[in-house]
């Protein structure tokens, strides 16, 4: 145990961590020079094409007859449950700071976790090769933040590889070794490994159809291998390893996993729902209690998702269940819907959260989804005194039967560049957002506190912040309490009928604005038919904003020349009582992008 290191890599997003992860593993020979791809632990395709790393992913290295157990983890504000459950599997952290922006929001949302887990922290500005790059300004500013001296962070290069092995001599020395009295899991694991029997926590899953579900594992005390009886913990399910291995950053078997490593377990188990992230893979003799594992995601954006084609709901459940498996962050439970059927109400982190998880669905299990709008939980007070909490808009009662609503509010924390600050403010008032102290941070930069209601903050703030200060800006935000709120119910009708995918609930000082933005969108995305349909939008008991989509025309009379012209009369007139039998009865298919895209919007 002594030459183990277990450590991770935090940092705000594109801040250059997956760059880093790959001169690591370069430098360490972990992966042959000719194999190497840049972002090499960035596997899956969404990772490659966004540009950012979704899922945390553990390798092993070895560098000078030491074990470097790393794990890369996500920098964008929705996968911070991504970032928490690697930081219990680990003993120590880099926090990564890129030179060309310095110290940005989620840069102080990860410090605080790591400070929370106990772990040992080693300043990095990275990028220092860019021409853009302010490595002494942004020195000064992490000093300052960790209160340290500015000669203590090192600097490096993902890119040109500079400094990479100053860095691994600093993780050796820096970050401790695995601990016989592992801190931060109650003293529940005894001093003495070598006596102990084989437990691990979990901090991750996958799915193999072949292989059932593979635990990633930190292993706490005493050494297991293939072919032993094991038991979780907490749901009690028993199962015997069919092998045990690393990650290099394949899968690799090995014959033994021992106190302090991190790998993987084959379970063997084909259902989904035996164990959970937290939970403590033991001996099948073991009588002490789980593990401290982690506290359960929180929930702050719902969606309902349903299988455009009902025979596929089997498939979406099974799925559901699989992905849950390497995203634990996310819940589902199922509902039913009259206009849309059975579907399952899931929730997320976050918008972006909810894009990835939807769009994984779609090309991981091939289904063909529909997408509510996303909103988030409110708790109504009803006139006759009954209390009920709702997940989605289609669920909001009518205004006269409420006598109170209220939503979660979020506290925020905002950097940005000074001249920014005027472009920035009226953003704040458009969103209900409440300013608190504002500091000066760094060299012509500002910190801003401030307190807004969720529902503000998901309403496209991030993008629109992004946009007024030409993406200088950074934020994080931590849910606070539920406070009163005056909201009403916007639903979409399209051909007179209410389409329940598309209701939200907004505020009422901003619901003709909203009402007119999305039949005005959704106007210009929804395909003509062959009848005159009308998009509208419906709040307050009354038709708010409506535009009509104009049919499809023929002429009827185009193969006939000359002739009497009451024949052309007649046939003229049946199309129009065909047209009118057609609105009556028609229904609108609305296309599965015209669904993703209202969403994004």
């Amino acid at each position: 145990m002594e030459n183990i290191r277990n450590f991770s890599i935090i940092a705000h997003v594109d801040h250059g961590k997956s760059t880093l992860a790959d001169r690591m593993l370069e430098m360490t020979g972990t992966i042959e020079k000719r194999k190497m791809v840049p972002q090499i632990l960035d596997s899956m395709e969404l990772e490659r094409e966004r540009g950012i790393t979704i899922k945390m992913q553990p390798v092993r290295m070895k560098y000078k007859n030491y074990i470097l157990n790393m794990i890369d983890t996500p920098g964008h504000i929705d996968f911070s449950y991504e970032v928490s459950r690697a930081l219990k599997a680990v003993d120590g952290s880099l926090l990564l700071v890129d030179a060309t922006q310095g110290v940005q929001a989620q840069t102080l949302s990860t410090l605080n976790m790591a400070r929370e887990s106990g772990l040992r922290i080693i300043p990095v500005i990275s990028k220092i090769d860019s021409s853009l790059a302010r490595v002494k300004e942004t020195k000064a500013e992490v000093a300052r933040l960790l209160n340290c001296q500015p000669k203590d962070i090192l600097e490096v290069s993902g890119k040109t590889g500079k400094g990479v092995e100053a860095l691994l001599n600093a993780i050796i020395k820096k970050v401790p070794p695995p601990s016989p009295a592992e801190a931060g899991f109650g003293g529940q694991v005894r001093l003495n490994h070598a006596k102990e029997g084989f437990r691990a926590l979990v901090f991750d899953f996958k799915y193999s159809t072949h292989r059932g579900v593979i635990v990633f594992a930190r292993v706490m005390s005493g050494k297991v291998s293939g072919n032993e009886q094991l038991i979780f913990k907490v749901s009690k399910e028993k199962f015997t390893s069919i092998e045990v291995g690393i990650f290099s950053p394949d899968e690799v078997p090995v014959d033994v996993l021992s106190a302090g490593e991190i790998g993987y377990i084959v379970t063997g188990v084909k259902n989904s729902g035996v164990a959970s992230v937290g939970d403590t893979v033991a001996n099948i003799t073991d009588t002490l209690p789980p593990l401290t594992g982690y506290q359960a995601p929180r929930p702050v954006v719902w969606a309902s998702v349903y299988p455009e084609n009902q025979n596929d709901f089997v498939s979406l459940k099974q799925s559901l269940g699989k992905l849950k498996l390497s995203d634990w962050s996310f819940t589902f439970e199922e509902e039913s819907s009259g206009a849309l059927g059975r579907g399952f109400r899931c929730g997320f982190l976050g918008m972006l959260h909810l894009e990835i998880i939807t769009e994984r669905l779609r090309r991981e299990f091939n289904l063909d989804l529909v997408v509510t709008m996303p909103t988030i939980t409110y708790e109504v007070l009803y006139k006759n005194g009954k209390k009920e909490t709702i997940y989605s808009p289609s669920q909001f009662p009518d205004e006269g039967l409420l006598s109170e609503v209220r939503e979660p509010w979020v506290l925020c924390t905002i950097i940005t560049p000074v001249q920014y600050l005027s472009n920035i403010m009226p953003l704040l008032y458009e969103h209900e957002a409440e300013l608190g102290e504002s500091e000066s941070f760094g060299e012509g930069r500002t910190r801003l506190s401030l307190q807004m209601p969720l529902r503000e903050l998901m309403r496209n703030f991030f993008d629109k912040l992004k946009s007024v200060s030409s993406g200088f800006a950074s934020v994080s935000y931590e849910i606070e309490e539920m406070r009163k709120t005056d909201i009403v119910r916007l639903d979409i009708l399209v051909a007179d009928e209410v389409l329940p995918a598309f209701s939200r609930v907004v505020s009422r000082r901003i619901v003709e604005q909203e009402a007119k933005s999305a039949v005005e969108k959704l106007h210009a995305m929804l395909p003509r038919q062959m009848f005159v349909m009308k998009i509208q939008a419906k709040a307050l008991g009354r038709i708010i904003s409506s535009r009509t989509v104009s049919a499809f025309s023929k002429d009827v009379t185009q193969h006939m020349y000359g002739g009497d012209i009451t024949r052309k009369m007649k046939l003229r007139e049946k199309q129009k009582k065909g047209k009118k039998k057609m609105k009556a009865r028609g229904k609108m298919n609305i296309p599965q992008d015209v669904f993703l895209k209202m969403m994004r919007n």
